[in-house]
């Protein structure tokens, strides 16, 4: 479902991505983690179609999301780390914006949103300004958006930042659905305990380059001990040039 072929992205003399190759497969959560500036955003911002590489190509569906990229965004549901909203729309005319974007019909939008919105606990909230929301409110909204249209491929940069548990739990499930019914959903996270829990495979990524990849049994084949834990794995991977 999406296929990331020697991915390389320079920034001046900068290489934030460097020859990156994945291939995630229909119904998988895949996790990609890495430390603070290892290109783990910038590689999401590519597969979205925010930003284009410096070398190599990323397909969705079999799609180019360079050369057809309307044609791909239409297949994605995407959730950055830091959600951007048109403050003077209310909640519920920033769907029907989102939605109209994916000529999805009016009364699609409508159906969809009150799903939504009853899902989130956003009832009280569908009428009022984007820009009178907190954090966590601003985030329920841009998870209903991403859901909306029903996407085949969900790319979620730091899913969990500002939900309350409870939203938290939601959006876990959700996740899980959305790939149990064939989507394929593609995570980056600081947050090790959720790779653990919901991701089939991860891949490790540090100074712009594919450092690990397997399910965590495979990754941890590859460690010192064999009842390591995630995050031991994770920190001795990135800190030590043996997998560099």
């Amino acid at each position: 479902m999406i296929k990331i072929i020697d991915l390389t992205k320079r920034f001046g003399s900068q290489t934030a991505v460097d020859g990156l190759n994945l291939e995630i497969l229909r119904g998988e959560v895949f996790g990609f983690l890495g430390p603070n500036g290892a290109g783990k955003t910038t590689t999401i911002k590519i597969m979205s179609g925010i930003l284009r590489p410096t070398a190599g190509q990323v397909t969705i569906a079999d799609i180019n999301i360079q050369s057809e990229p309307e044609k791909a965004k239409m297949l994605i549901g995407y959730i950055p780390d830091d959600p951007y909203l048109y403050g003077r729309l209310t909640a519920r005319e920033y769907l029907q914006f989102v939605g109209g974007l994916y000529r999805m019909g009016n009364g699609r939008i409508e159906a969809k949103s009150e799903e939504l919105f009853a899902l989130f606990g956003m009832n009280g909230w569908v009428d009022r300004k984007c820009e009178e929301f907190s954090h966590g409110m601003r985030q329920k909204l841009v998870f209903s958006a991403a859901f909306l249209h029903d996407p085949a491929v969900l790319i979620v940069d730091e899913p969990l930042v500002g939900l309350d548990p409870q939203s938290a739990r939601i959006v876990k499930d959700l996740l899980k659905q959305y790939a149990a019914r064939g989507a394929t959903v593609f995570i980056s996270t600081h947050i090790l305990s959720i790779a653990e829990e919901l991701c089939d495979r991860i891949g490790i990524i540090n100074k712009g380059k594919l450092i690990g990849l397997g399910t965590l049994e495979q990754l941890k084949m590859r460690a010192v001990r064999s009842d390591i834990d995630l995050e031991t794995l994770f920190l001795e991977m990135t800190n030590s040039s043996a997998y560099s």
